[in-house]
């Protein structure tokens, strides 16, 4: 059942997306070469936590921390580590869930670190305007499959590819609503969008093939063939005219 939120809904919703808007602003200048994943997440909870927020990810399905760190062909759900250091030319995917009053905000950013290659430039730059384009389609009467098929197009029209695995979600009381938000698909298809509707769009973009497959720690998805991934989130909600981003500052 896809929940639609009222207006006093989405004021609870925006404290929680605030914060989770401002961490992915802070870690633009935190994050450098040499510090390690355990470091970030570290970060991320203290930041959390002093802004009044819990962080949504620890615990959840038995998940270990507070955010998901994932490097170069990390796709998502790295789990952070004292042993993981961030090297000079990584791009590093960190997803950020927080539960505030109760209810959740949920984003993504990929970073550059130091000088990465023009291909993962062009990565991040494609999957971060596949995330708007999908943005776009979000408005009354369109459908699930006009933002699907809006973030697909721009990945493959570029020559990326995008992951089938792992999907967007709608979002509010719980982490994960219905309905599901694939990044790939036809116009025209799918649940109908509604004012009131709150959605996680998160293009996940692999320079290689979509394909993907998860490591023995039962939670981090890497590329199969070994090449890069983008991860940009967005929460947003639908309205009268053009989409809210409520995770954007």
């Amino acid at each position: 059942m896809i929940i639609i939120k009222n207006p006093e809904e989405l004021k609870k919703m925006r404290k929680a997306c605030y914060i989770v808007a401002t961490i992915l602003e802070e870690l633009k200048s935190y994050i450098k070469q040499d510090m390690t994943t355990q470091q970030i997440d570290l970060f991320i909870e203290n930041l959390t936590i002093k802004m009044g927020g819990i962080p949504a990810f620890r615990g959840y399905r038995g998940y270990p921390a507070s955010a998901c760190i994932s490097i170069n062909n990390q796709v998502v759900h790295g789990i952070p580590s004292e042993k993981v250091f961030i090297r000079d030319g990584d791009i590093v995917s960190v997803d950020v869930g927080v539960l505030c009053d109760g209810f959740y905000g949920d984003a993504a950013y990929t970073y550059p670190i130091g000088k990465i290659t023009e291909e993962a430039e062009r990565l991040l730059k494609i999957t971060q305007e596949a995330l708007y384009k999908g943005i776009e389609q979000a408005k009354p009467g369109k459908r699930i499959g006009d933002i699907s098929h809006a973030v697909q197009k721009h990945v493959e029209t570029h020559g990326f590819s995008v992951v089938r695995a792992f999907v967007g979600h709608g979002i509010g009381r719980s982490l994960h609503e219905e309905p599901q938000i694939p990044n790939f698909g036809k116009e025209g298809v799918g649940p109908k969008l509604k004012k009131g509707m709150t959605l996680a769009i998160e293009p996940m973009v692999n320079a290689g093939t979509y394909e993907v497959m998860v490591l023995a720690d039962g939670w981090t998805a890497v590329t199969k063939d070994g090449s890069l991934s983008a991860h940009f989130e967005h929460t947003i909600a639908i309205t009268d005219n053009e989409p809210q981003i409520l995770t954007k500052l």
